[in-house]
């Protein structure tokens, strides 16, 4: 079977002080993600999402084990394959949404610029708006907007419904299952866990820089007639 990421034995740490060793984010994580699914990305603070994010993006590397995104190293290469949503904003706050839609058309052979402009019509923004000019959470809309019209292999998601109230958070979320490919893969890192379940194949328990659990939402639900979210509570609970 091909995976569209897998890890192997990966671990990364960042280095200390003089008071404190160096911190392991990640440690002998193994996985393997299959193509057409939404998986959540879960965890608690400091348990390494965001660093698993980024080693997969290719913005971190590794200190020992092996991280592949279709069976690539991560490079200029996987680059084209990986659209990439940081938590925090990335786009020139004085440039204009249809700039934006320029450099991405400009960056990415697989951006579907009438896609983009499609959803930011339906989400009412106008592509003259400066970027500075929007709230922080329609910045946040306009950003997942321009990451979800690539026609990617694996869209790596960082709290993409963090800073959207509830009312934008199902459209969003229907964005994202309507727009990836049947042999994609899609990664959501969240705390809004009720919000996201009920469009997640799969999920990742991540605690302590561990998989502590790789499993579907229904089996969960089956087995321990709890939501995701709730069996989220009761394993990471104070």
């Amino acid at each position: 079977m091909e995976y569209t990421l897998e890890c192997k034995d990966l671990c990364k740490y960042f280095s200390g002080n003089k008071y404190f060793g160096a911190v392991k984010a990640l440690d002998n994580v193994n996985l393997q993600l299959e193509k057409g699914k939404i998986i959540g990305l879960l965890g608690p603070n400091g348990s390494g999402k965001t660093t698993l994010l980024k080693l997969a993006a290719g913005l971190l590397k590794q200190n020992s084990g092996e991280i592949l995104v279709d069976g690539i190293s991560p490079s200029e290469q996987t680059k084209a394959l990986v659209s990439y949503l940081p938590e925090r904003n990335f786009l020139n706050p004085s440039m204009r949404v249809s700039e934006t839609l320029d450099m991405f058309s400009d960056f990415y052979a697989d951006f579907d610029r009438e896609r983009a402009e499609e959803m930011l019509t339906k989400l009412g923004i106008h592509s003259g708006q400066k970027y500075k000019s929007l709230s922080k959470g329609t910045k946040e809309k306009v950003q997942l907007v321009l990451v979800m019209s690539r026609r990617a292999r694996l869209y790596l998601l960082d709290e993409p419904i963090g800073g959207v109230d509830p009312a934008t958070r199902d459209y969003i979320l229907n964005t994202i299952v309507s727009n990836y490919a049947e042999d994609a893969t899609v990664l959501i890192s969240t705390h809004l866990i009720s919000d996201v379940e009920k469009v997640l194949d799969e999920f990742l328990f991540l605690k302590y820089g561990q998989v502590v659990l790789h499993s579907s939402a229904d089996e969960i639900r089956q087995q321990y007639g709890k939501s995701v979210d709730e069996y989220f509570r009761e394993v990471f609970k104070c």
